[in-house]
């Protein structure tokens, strides 16, 4: 039974039909037209963008703001929570299946098209024809050198020590869920609070990374097929960070504000699955980019 007023347990809270879907689906057009266009070069393109993003973020504020106040109101009974939990789920599902596709891509470069270019197999009749003489070993930035040469980050330097940061934030977040479940708000403040430190440092980290890759190293995003999965990998990792991060402040303001008990927290615990997931993410992104 569906209910848009009751606070009654026995019904599903439907809310009031909202603006924020139609807004937010201008916004990402918005922002997907701008950053194609700003790839393409077009003098107008990063100003779109960038449009777009504050136009995100704005939809994203407010839609939030409007569950947190139904939240607060008393809507949301059990039915409410399963509902959210399987969303959440589904949710991450798909960010799975997002990231599975860049791996997938990174597995078929390495163990398929890269022996076919180096002559192995079926390849051996083209590689002769085109591209004789090519070495067939990863990293590589494929026939021809696309992008010029360049040099891999080690897998003992930065990205070791981001692969601690994240798995300690990991350790963290579960000591705060602890806490609050205890009902101990200065602990779960305190360790949500390093949590949201760490994930910083981690972005922080990251950028110098870049920085160095770009400038000294001459990797880029152009570097072959080594430099586009890379930098796609990391990249969309680091955002999914960026995220995470920005999630867990405002979970930290909102546990400050004392929105959640220990038997009502799923918010809490969204943002926290979702923080496991990017930890597991990196560590295969460690394994199969920085070491293997």
């Amino acid at each position: 039974m569906a209910n848009t007023h009751s606070t009654d347990a026995n019904t599903y809270f439907v809310p009031h039909g909202s603006r924020w879907p139609f807004v937010g689906s201008i916004a990402m057009f918005t922002t997907m037209f701008g950053v194609a266009n700003w790839l393409n070069e077009t003098t107008w393109g990063k100003w779109v963008f960038f449009a777009g993003v504050f136009m995100l973020m704005a939809t994203l504020f407010m839609w939030f703001g409007d569950v947190i106040r139904e939240s607060l109101r008393g809507h949301y009974n059990k039915q409410v929570d399963v509902s959210f939990r399987m969303g959440m789920v589904w949710f991450i599902f798909s960010e799975v299946m997002f990231f599975g596709a860049f791996f997938g891509a990174l597995f078929y470069a390495r163990q398929y098209a890269l022996p076919w270019l180096g002559g192995e197999g079926d390849g051996v009749m083209t590689n002769s024809l085109l591209w004789d003489g090519f070495s067939a070993a990863w990293p590589t930035a494929g026939p021809g050198q696309v992008g010029g040469t360049f040099k891999t980050i080690p897998a003992w330097g930065l990205p070791l020590l981001n692969t601690l940061i994240l798995l300690t934030s990991g350790v963290t977040i579960t000591i705060a869920h602890h806490a609050l479940k205890a009902g101990k708000r200065k602990h779960l403040l305190f360790w949500l609070g390093a949590t949201v430190l760490l994930g910083c440092t981690f972005l922080y980290f990251q950028a110098k990374e870049y920085i160095h890759a770009y400038h000294e190293l001459n990797l880029t995003l152009g570097s072959g097929i080594y430099g586009s999965t890379f930098f796609m990998l990391t990249g969309f990792h680091g955002a999914h960070v960026t995220l995470g991060t920005i999630m867990l402040a405002i979970i930290w303001l909102r546990c400050a504000k004392g929105h959640f008990s220990k038997d009502n927290h799923f918010a809490f615990e969204a943002v926290a699955w979702y923080w496991h997931f990017v930890d597991v993410v990196w560590l295969g992104l460690f394994l199969f980019v920085y070491v293997l």
